[in-house]
Parts: C-alpha cells; sequence; structure tokens
C-alpha cells in the first residue's frame, strides 16, 4: 500500500511508521503546521505541533529513509480548532479540542488531501485498533484513544491504518530505542497546545472581552461571588472561583452549571454534580445498533466507563440511563457507546 504517515514529532507516531515501513509499505512521511507562529505553542511535555515537534519529525522521516513534508493547515487548525475552542465555551459549553482536531484536522483535511494525491491510507501513531472495519479499544487502557476516534466517520476509518493498538506504550518506548530515536524517552503531550501559557481563562478573555456577571449559590438562590465571563468556567469546576460567601457548612462548592445568556454560573455541593440521566446529539454510528440498548458509555477523554441503557429521546437524541451516578458530565463533550471493547457510537452532551 502507499501509505501517508502523520509524523507529529512524538515516539508514538515515529513508532507507527516505522512499523509500516517494515511492513513493506511505500511510506510517505508529513508533519502539519498547525500554528502561524509555531514558537507560540507549547513544548517539551506541556503541548505539540512546536517547532522543537517538527525538527524531531524530520529526524525520524531521515532515520527511516523515506520522504519528508511539512503541511501547513495553520487555516484550517485556526477555524476549526481554536475558533470552534472559543465559540463552545462562549456558548456555556465544555469542548474537547483534541478530538476536534482529530476530527476536522487529521481524519478530514489531511485524509482528503491524501486520498487525493493518491494514498491509499493515513498511519497515525493512536492507541487504538481496528479490527475487522471496527474501531476498538487499545490493549493499552492507561493510553487508549479510541474515545477521541469515536467521531470519525466509517469511511475515514476505512482510509485509516493503527499500528499501534496492540502494544503497550512501554512496548511502543522500547521499539523506538531499538530503531535508535531519539524521542523514545520523550514525554507525552498534553494540555492545549495553543494556549501557550495555560491560562485558558485568559486566553478566552483575550477574545471575548469581559463578560462580568453573578455566581449563585445553588441551594439558597444567593448571589456569592462574581466573574469577568462565564466562558471562563467549566461543569465540575471547583478552583478559581472567588467566592466571596462561604458555604454554611464550610464545604467546597463545585461549578454545575454556566449560562451564558444570562451571564450566571450557578455553584453548589460535590454531590449535586451527580447524575444518572444524560440526554446527547448528533449520534454518529460506526457500528449501528436498534435502541433500546444496553452497552456502556464513556463521557470523557479516559473518564471512567458506566453501564447504560441508551434510548431515543424525543428531539431525535439519545437519552443515557447510567447504572452507577457519572459526576461533572459537562455539555459539549463526547458519549461515546462501547460493547466490551467496541466502539459502537458517539453523540455531543447536551
Amino acid at each position: 500500500m502507499r501509505l501517508l504517515a502523520a509524523l507529529s514529532g512524538g515516539v508514538d507516531s515515529a513508532v507507527a511508521a516505522a512499523l509500516a515501513v517494515e511492513a513493506g509499505h511505500d511510506v510517505t512521511a508529513v508533519h502539519l503546521a498547525l500554528s502561524a507562529a509555531p514558537a507560540t505553542l507549547r513544548t517539551g511535555s506541556r503541548g505539540c505541533c512546536s517547532k522543537e515537534d517538527a525538527r524531531d519529525a524530520s529526524r525520524v522521516a531521515d532515520l527511516l529513509g523515506i520522504p519528508f513534508y511539512v503541511w501547513d493547515l495553520a487555516d484550517r487548525f485556526r477555524a476549526d480548532v481554536v475558533d470552534d475552542f472559543v465559540a463552545e465555551y462562549a456558548a456555556g459549553r465544555t469542548p474537547n479540542p483534541c478530538l476536534r482536531c482529530n476530527e476536522k484536522i487529521k481524519f478530514a483535511a489531511v485524509l482528503d488531501r491524501a486520498l487525493a494525491l493518491g494514498f491509499d491510507a493515513v498511519v497515525t501513531g493512536h492507541h487504538a485498533r481496528l479490527a475487522g472495519g471496527e474501531l476498538r479499544r487499545s490493549v493499552d487502557e492507561a493510553k487508549d484513544q479510541s474515545y477521541v476516534l469515536a467521531v470519525l466517520t466509517p469511511e475515514q476509518l476505512a482510509g485509516t491504518v493503527l499500528p499501534l493498538g496492540g502494544l503497550t506504550k512501554a512496548e511502543v518506548r522500547t521499539a523506538a530505542a531499538a530503531r535508535g530515536f531519539g524521542v523514545a524517552d520523550k514525554p507525552d503531550s498534553h494540555d492545549i497546545c495553543f494556549i501557550a501559557d495555560g491560562d485558558t481563562a485568559g486566553f478566552l478573555r483575550d477574545r471575548l472581552g469581559p463578560q462580568p456577571g453573578p455566581v449563585v449559590d445553588a441551594l439558597t438562590g444567593a448571589v456569592v461571588g462574581g466573574h469577568e465571563g462565564a466562558y471562563a468556567y467549566t461543569v465540575g469546576q471547583r478552583r478559581g472561583l472567588a467566592l466571596t460567601v462561604p458555604a454554611a457548612d464550610g464545604r467546597p462548592r463545585y461549578v454545575l452549571s454556566v449560562e451564558p445568556v444570562s451571564r450566571t454560573v450557578t455553584v453548589g455541593p460535590g454531590e449535586a454534580l451527580d447524575t444518572t440521566s444524560v440526554r446527547a446529539t448528533a449520534a454518529l454510528w460506526l457500528a449501528p445498533r436498534a435502541l433500546p440498548l444496553a452497552c456502556e458509555v464513556q463521557l470523557r477523554a479516559h473518564g471512567a466507563v458506566h453501564a447504560c441503557v441508551a434510548s431515543k429521546d424525543g428531539s431525535g437524541g439519545w437519552r443515557l440511563e447510567l447504572a452507577t451516578a457519572a459526576r461533572g458530565v459537562a455539555p459539549g463533550q463526547a458519549a461515546v457507546l462501547y460493547e466490551g471493547d467496541r466502539v459502537l457510537a458517539s453523540a455531543t452532551i447536551a
């Protein structure tokens, strides 16, 4: 097969490309330039897609003896990931930018261009498996990324090769070291790559401006503080609330809801975050099943898995009734249905 290997500059994509080469495929490497000013992106273990990562990706391609290109997708990344991130927070939801990047950039823009250039598929270093055309969890549960890939269409999955799903992260690092890759011990990227200083609230404030409003106690209805933008808060948040009136029982309070129109942030005790009923919309089925359906659901990346019954609601979405309470379920995140290790479908928590 003629494959395009997406090299991020990390250890996972390096080993994925190496395995594709060693399997006898005709492999070309590409690194994605996702910022007009890559020096502003977080580096090391705090981000990805920086100038440092581009150099690491180029070195891996050299060691593998395969062609290496850089594709400038900065405009598309800004529109589909960064602008979406800001708009979702402004609407009172909590987005997952890595999920959106996979959906819109790595498996839409890149795959579409690869197929147009005559490649058969794109190789990535995601920790997930494709078996018989079905998306499944990685054997390494701690590193499994099937949740963030569940937004891909069956057609996109058909054009994807995931060589790492049968390996643990430790085995990937061992494989990288054995091949002389300098990224063998490179820390995993995390956090939001396009927020260089890690100040999400400040990033949003710079783009949305101050929008002051009240912080209200759910139990008493009293105003217990103020804020400069409801967009800076997310369901389940405990830190940074700047409350001026302490709780009567002295216990910590958490964000229970964010209402962008009235600019109201509602806070309350931790147990008020528990729910056994979740509504989700915009369902995408990878392995269609009839509803109602007894299955499992994951409500956050690397979050707990809950047994549930998924059924249709009156608006054409899902109603998920959980066997055990989930805490801090946030609108805007993905609800991914599983049957064992098999991904069935995804939807957006409403």
